[in-house]
């Protein structure tokens, strides 16, 4: 408890901040506009996995249980990160290609992929290191200081006479320029560097397998604002996308308690037999995921503008998407579950499946459904079509030996 307080402070700073964020951004930018971005900073997320090739995760590991390795893993995530460039800049080119050359500029795309893929996702290390430490508080301030840093930016933007996408994509990177420095000069515990590539060979099929996951983990997660997009037209993914960022905020508490249990899990791989267990932690999951969505609508009815003129057309929609918020944590839950045990391959292949139910579901809500107040709703069966087939996976494979990595 000692040490979920100490990095949900982290989250609960992070919280303020990124509902500041949100709320100052929305409103600066167009509603079409804003859509377009959020889409392509989730589209940036998901290929920030693709950076060092999942190397990130025997870092992790590495940090947390054998820290005394941690100088030549990171020259190791360091290297890799290097040749992982080229990659990251074809699968951008090819998303834009795919999704964006209709609606956004090819240089303001190319800027919001290196914020996210490059800046970030290295920030990112430094805060998952800290983490792997059990040095909660300085990754609760890095976590805090980086989405800070992105509501100052934002507010520095809607201070201008003139806004548009261009200027923020450039605003935007410079914030998050600034955060990696910051995290790579007082807060990465560095240690005597060396490039040691026997230590790195054993770790490098995993670490394929985790990149390969969490790839399809966040094109699960962000397939939903790239099929609006694309099917809906960018003001329909403006509304889509404000409402999909309240439901993020409520996942907030739920990832810093994930991932003090997927720590235990890595040496207890078997905690979670019980089926007891089990039930009790989603069960807390959802409710605590209902409850928060639930009272950011309640105060949006009782008060629609509080967040802005661009949210409060959003606003009504709220509520009709109470189920989603907790279906959408569980299902991000399960996937790390595997990820402690090890079983990055099963997790892979789950996610595959998982991609393309959401696409399905969503593609067939989408030709039914051009308005938003219709195709809403209509997501919370998508979402528990996808929860089903989630926790059919993953307690399928939990009844399986862990693998030790």
């Amino acid at each position: 408890m000692r040490d979920y307080f100490s990095a949900i402070s982290g989250s609960a700073g992070r919280l303020v901040f990124s509902l500041a964020y949100f709320v100052v951004l929305a409103n600066a930018l167009t509603i079409s506009e804003f859509g377009v971005f959020a889409t392509a900073s989730a589209t940036g997320v998901m290929l920030s996995r693709i950076l060092g090739f999942g190397f990130i995760a025997p870092l992790y590991r590495i940090a947390t249980v054998k820290p005394r390795l941690l100088g030549a893993y990171t020259v190791g995530f360091l290297a890799m990160s290097a040749l992982s460039l080229p990659v990251v800049a074809v699968a951008g080119g090819v998303m834009y290609l795919i999704f964006f050359r209709v609606d956004m500029a090819p240089a303001a795309f190319a800027l919001v992929i290196a914020a996210e893929a490059l800046l970030w996702r290295l920030a990112e290390a430094a805060i998952i290191v800290n983490n792997g430490l059990n040095r909660f508080g300085r990754g609760a301030f890095l976590v805090i200081f980086g989405t800070a840093i992105r509501a100052a930016a934002a507010l520095a933007f809607a201070l201008l006479a003139t806004r548009d996408l261009w200027i923020w994509t450039q605003f935007y990177v410079a914030a998050n320029a600034l955060s990696l420095l910051v995290a790579a000069t007082f807060f990465y515990p560095w240690q005597r560097l060396r490039f040691t590539p026997r230590l790195y060979m054993r770790r490098l099929s995993d670490a394929a397998y985790v990149a390969g996951a969490e790839i399809l983990f966040y094109l699960q997660m962000e397939l939903d604002k790239l099929l609006v997009l694309a099917l809906g037209g960018p003001h329909l993914a403006g509304i889509y996308a404000i409402i999909m960022r309240l439901v993020d905020l409520t996942a907030i508490p739920v990832r810093t308690f994930s991932m003090l249990l997927v720590q235990k899990m890595m040496r207890a791989p078997d905690m979670l037999r019980p089926i007891g267990t089990r039930l009790g932690i989603e069960a807390g999951i959802f409710a605590v995921s209902t409850l928060a969505l639930l009272s950011l609508a309640v105060l949006l009815y009782f008060a629609p503008g509080i967040l802005g003129s661009n949210v409060a057309e959003a606003a009504p929609l709220v509520i009709l998407a109470l189920a989603v918020p907790g279906l959408r944590n569980l299902v991000e839950y399960q996937a790390e579950l595997l990820f402690a045990r090890g079983q990055t391959a099963i997790r892979a292949l789950n996610l595959v499946l998982l991609a393309g139910i959401k696409a399905v579901a969503l593609a067939y809500i989408l030709e039914r459904h051009d308005l938003a107040r219709d195709l809403v709703p209509a997501l919370n069966w998508a979402f528990l079509m996808i929860y089903a087939a989630s926790a059919a996976l993953t307690y399928s494979a939990l009844r399986l030996p862990a693998k030790r990595v």
